[in-house]
């Protein structure tokens, strides 16, 4: 009896071998998946018709961080995009794509991720950033983000996820206390920031450049690409200010090689009237000294 007992747990447990394989597998996805929802959504924001989306029931729709009535967001604006890039991370299934539209009527650029399940979008979040907002710039924007490479890394010379993570997390942590010793800084390292931005085409470029202190970043949320060596951050940006802000919807992609910051990419969705920071004495974007937002109460 009991030998059959031992016996019926060992089948039981073959049964699960298999079945827990097959979960952990459905949770990545394949690139070429997650390029055809991307496609798919590059050609539904062009339109603005979202039609032709594959959501699964019960869609998450979100606009800068707080969930949204789908039938009256951006999603369903037309607009001329006149550029856009795609990191894609196949082990969470999810992409991030920056959208840049130039239109001198409605300029805009976006941060857009989505999640994928089964082929299908479970979820559709976009922060977006437009005249008005901090130091926001569609044509710069274009002019410097177009000109980057953010071509693949070679498989040997990729860095790891938990590389890519410490790279964009410790570049945020530094804000809080001023610790800008911790960040892998690269040289020649470039920032765009809503459209201003730090290079000036030497060697020595740095994104250290106007880093404030002070400044908490909370919500943190990812997406990783390695192939590509980027990271995006979705946050609140200066949450638990003196005054009570909660903190200004925000993207942070990064690109990283051999370990260090090349590349950083900032959209705030932060209105330029409503900032209520300090200026920082080193930061200069486009000759003006400004330095990073914090939000007044919401």
């Amino acid at each position: 009896m009991k030998l059959f007992k031992l016996l019926l747990v060992a089948f039981a447990v073959a049964l699960l071998i298999p079945a827990s394989g097959l979960a952990q597998k459905q949770r990545s996805c394949s690139r070429d998946s997650l390029k055809k929802a991307v496609d798919l959504y590059i050609a539904a924001q062009t339109k603005g018709d979202r039609s032709g989306l594959p959501f699964v029931e019960g869609l998450d729709y979100k606009e800068n961080l707080a969930s949204f009535d789908i039938g009256k967001g951006i999603i369903n604006k037309p607009m001329k995009i006149d550029f856009h890039r795609t990191i894609y991370d196949e082990a969470a299934c999810q992409t991030f794509t920056e959208v840049i539209v130039t239109n001198p009527a409605e300029p805009y650029v976006l941060g857009t991720r989505l999640r994928v399940v089964t082929d299908k979008i479970s979820e559709l979040e976009i922060i977006w950033t437009t005249t008005g907002h901090w130091l926001f710039n569609a044509d710069n924007y274009l002019e410097y983000s177009s000109r980057e490479n953010w071509g693949e890394i070679p498989a040997d010379k990729r860095d790891t996820r938990e590389t890519l993570l410490y790279a964009a997390n410790s570049y945020l942590d530094a804000f809080i206390d001023d610790r800008r010793d911790i960040v892998p800084w690269g040289y020649p390292c470039v920032r765009i920031e809503g459209g201003a931005y730090t290079g000036k085409g030497v060697p020595e470029d740095s994104c250290e450049i106007g880093v404030p202190s002070g400044a908490n970043i909370v919500n943190r949320r990812y997406v990783i690409d390695e192939t590509l060596g980027a990271v995006v951050i979705f946050c609140n940006f200066g949450a638990g200010t003196p005054d009570g802000g909660s903190g200004a919807p925000d993207t942070h992609l990064f690109r990283v090689e051999n370990g260090k910051l090349r590349y950083v990419h900032t959209l705030t969705h932060l209105r330029q009237s409503d900032f209520s920071g300090n200026i920082a004495k080193d930061a200069n974007y486009g000759g003006t000294a400004k330095t990073k937002p914090k939000a007044k109460p919401q």
